[in-house]
C-alpha cells in the first residue's frame, strides 16, 4: 500500500472541512442526526430481524415436525403412503436423518411435495445442526436462506424441518428502503433548515465582526479617528452577548486612548507652532547682531571674532530649525498648500544644480524624459521636498559618492527617485527614517548643521500632495521614491536620457 495515500486523505479531508464557523455548526448538526438516523436504522432492522425470525421459530414449533415426520417412511409409486403436506406452509423444507445420512429430503411446492437435491454441503450443514428444537439458520444451495430446526424421530431418525427466511429478509430491506428515503429527506431538511436557523443565530455574532473589521480598516494612526457604532448587545447572558459587549469595552478604551492621543497630539503642535513663532524674532535678532558685530572694522580679539563668528553659525542653525518646524505645524495644522501647475523637471534642475555647489566632491547624474513633466502643487515646498532628499544624500554620503536623480511620467503617477551608492542606512533606523529628530550619525549631523527634520518635511509635503514617500536601502544602494499622483501632458515620452557628467 502506498504510504502516502493516507496523507493524501488527510489532506483531501482537511480541504473538505468547512472553515467557518457556520459551516462548521451545520455541518456538525446534519452529522449528529445523520449518527442518530443511523442508530436508530440499525436497532429498528435489527429489532424487526429478530421479531420475524422468532416468529418462524413459534412457526416451526407449532408445526411439531408433521412435514418431517411423514418423511419417515419412504413412499411407493402404488402407495398412499406420500409426505403429509396438509396445513404446510408453501416453503416449508423437510429432511429425515438416519445414522448421520441424509435419507430424503422435500420442499412443499404448489401443496405438493418436491424432492430437494443436496450438496455436500448441503448434507454436511444438515448433519451438524444440533438437535435442540431450536431454530438456527442455514443456506442451503438449492433453496437459499431457511430457518431449519431438528427433532428425533420415532425410528432413531433425525427429523429436520424449515421455513425460508426470504419474506424475512425482503421485510427488512423494504424496511431499510424505507428508512433510507425517510431519513435521508429528513437529514436533506435539517441542512437546509438547520443552516437558516444558524444563520439567523450568528447574526450578532456577523454584527460584532463587521464592526471590528471596520475598526481594522481605519486609519487610527492617524490621529482624529471616528470610532464605528457599539455593537447592539441582545442578551448579555449569551456567549455572542457576550463577545458584543467585551468588544464594546474595547472601542470605548481604544475611542478614549485616540481621543487622549489626539489632544496630546494638538497640544503638541500648537506648542511647537507657539515656540516657533516666538523664537523667529528673538533668533533673527541675535542673528542680526552677530552680523553686525562681524562688520565692524575695528580691531576685534581672535578670541570674541571666533565666538561671534559661533553665534552667527548656531543663529543661522536656529533659523533653519525654526523654519522646519512652523512649516511642519502647517502642515500638521491642514493648512492648504499652494496648488499651481509646477514643472517637476526645472525644478529638478535647479535643486540639483544648487545640490552640485554645496556638494562638489559628489557626482551628481541626470535621468529626465525628453519632455518636461508638470504636476499640479506648491512649487516652493516641492522644490524643498527635492532639495532635502539631495541634501541627506550629499550628508550622510561620503565624498565620490554618485548621486543620482530620475523623473519620469508613468502609471501611477510622477516617479522621482534619488538614489545612491553610499554606506546604505541602518536597518534598524530604517523604519523611522521619516520621523522627526531623527539621526544616522548625531554627531555628524550636528557637524553639518542638519536637524533631523529634513526627511520628515519630505513626507509631510509629499503627503500633503497626496503622494508617497519610501526608501530601500542596502550597503552600496539608496533610493528613495517620490510618487505624485499627477497628471502628465498628452503625448509625453518616457525616453531616459542619462547625464554621464556632472551636470
Amino acid at each position: 500500500m502506498d504510504a502516502g495515500v493516507p496523507a493524501r486523505a488527510a489532506a483531501l479531508a482537511r480541504r473538505l472541512r468547512p472553515r467557518t464557523l457556520r459551516g462548521q455548526l451545520t455541518t456538525g448538526l446534519v452529522v449528529l442526526l445523520a449518527l442518530a438516523c443511523l442508530a436508530v436504522g440499525v436497532t429498528t432492522v435489527l429489532a424487526l430481524e429478530g421479531f420475524l425470525v422468532r416468529r418462524l421459530d413459534q412457526q416451526l414449533t407449532a408445526s411439531g415436525g408433521r412435514f418431517a415426520a411423514s418423511l419417515e417412511h419412504e413412499a411407493t409409486p402404488d402407495s398412499d403412503n406420500r409426505p403429509d403436506t396438509r396445513g404446510q406452509s408453501e416453503g416449508t423444507f423437510g429432511a429425515r436423518l438416519l445414522h448421520g445420512t441424509t435419507t430424503q429430503a422435500a420442499v412443499v411446492r404448489d401443496r405438493t411435495d418436491a424432492p430437494v437435491p443436496l450438496t455436500a454441503g448441503d448434507r454436511r450443514a444438515l448433519v451438524g445442526l444440533p438437535v435442540d428444537g431450536n431454530g438456527h439458520s442455514r443456506r442451503l444451495s438449492a433453496l437459499g436462506a431457511y430457518r431449519l430446526t431438528a427433532v428425533r424421530g420415532d425410528d432413531q431418525d433425525v427429523l429436520i424441518t424449515g421455513l425460508p427466511l426470504r419474506p424475512v429478509e425482503e421485510t427488512v430491506h423494504r424496511l431499510e428502503g424505507v428508512e433510507a428515503v425517510v431519513f435521508g429527506a429528513a437529514l436533506a431538511a435539517t441542512g437546509v433548515v438547520g443552516a437558516l436557523w444558524v444563520r439567523l443565530s450568528l447574526r450578532p455574532l456577523r454584527r460584532v465582526t463587521a464592526t471590528a473589521a471596520s475598526v481594522a480598516e481605519r486609519p487610527l494612526a492617524s490621529g482624529d479617528v471616528a470610532m464605528p457604532e457599539p455593537v447592539p448587545v441582545t442578551d448579555p447572558r449569551t456567549e455572542v452577548g457576550q463577545v458584543a459587549t467585551a468588544v464594546n469595552r474595547m472601542l470605548g478604551h481604544v475611542g478614549s486612548a485616540l481621543e487622549r492621543r489626539q489632544a496630546s497630539e494638538e497640544r503638541l503642535r500648537h506648542f511647537a507652532a507657539d515656540a516657533s513663532h516666538e523664537l523667529r524674532t528673538p533668533v533673527a535678532n541675535i542673528r542680526g547682531h552677530a552680523e553686525l558685530a562681524l562688520r565692524h572694522r575695528g580691531p576685534v580679539p581672535p578670541e570674541v571674532r571666533r565666538a561671534v563668528d559661533r553665534i552667527h553659525a548656531e543663529s543661522r542653525r536656529m533659523s533653519r530649525l525654526v523654519d522646519d518646524l512652523l512649516l511642519l505645524a502647517r502642515i500638521d495644522a491642514g493648512r492648504a498648500l499652494d496648488r499651481a501647475p509646477v514643472d517637476l523637471t526645472r525644478l529638478v534642475l535647479d535643486a540639483t544644480e544648487d545640490a552640485r555647489a554645496a556638494g562638489p566632491e559628489h557626482r551628481w547624474l541626470l535621468d529626465l524624459p525628453e519632455e518636461a513633466v508638470t504636476v499640479m502643487g506648491d512649487e516652493h515646498r516641492l522644490h524643498q521636498a527635492v532639495g532635502n532628499l539631495l541634501a541627506n544624500a550629499r550628508t550622510h554620503t561620503p565624498d565620490g559618492t554618485v548621486v543620482t536623480v530620475g523623473l519620469s511620467a508613468e502609471e501611477p503617477g510622477v516617479r522621482l527617485t534619488v538614489a545612491d551608492n553610499g554606506p546604505g542606512i541602518p536597518g534598524e533606523l530604517r523604519p523611522e527614517v521619516f520621523g522627526r529628530f531623527v539621526r544616522a550619525d548625531h554627531s555628524r549631523s550636528r557637524t553639518a548643521g542638519s536637524t533631523g527634520l529634513g526627511l520628515a518635511i519630505v513626507h509631510a509635503v509629499v503627503t500633503a500632495h497626496d503622494g508617497t514617500v519610501d526608501v530601500e536601502s542596502r550597503p552600496g544602494r539608496t533610493v528613495f521614491t517620490v510618487v505624485l499622483p499627477a497628471p502628465w501632458p498628452e503625448g509625453s515620452s518616457d525616453h531616459a536620457e542619462r547625464a554621464d557628467g556632472p551636470c
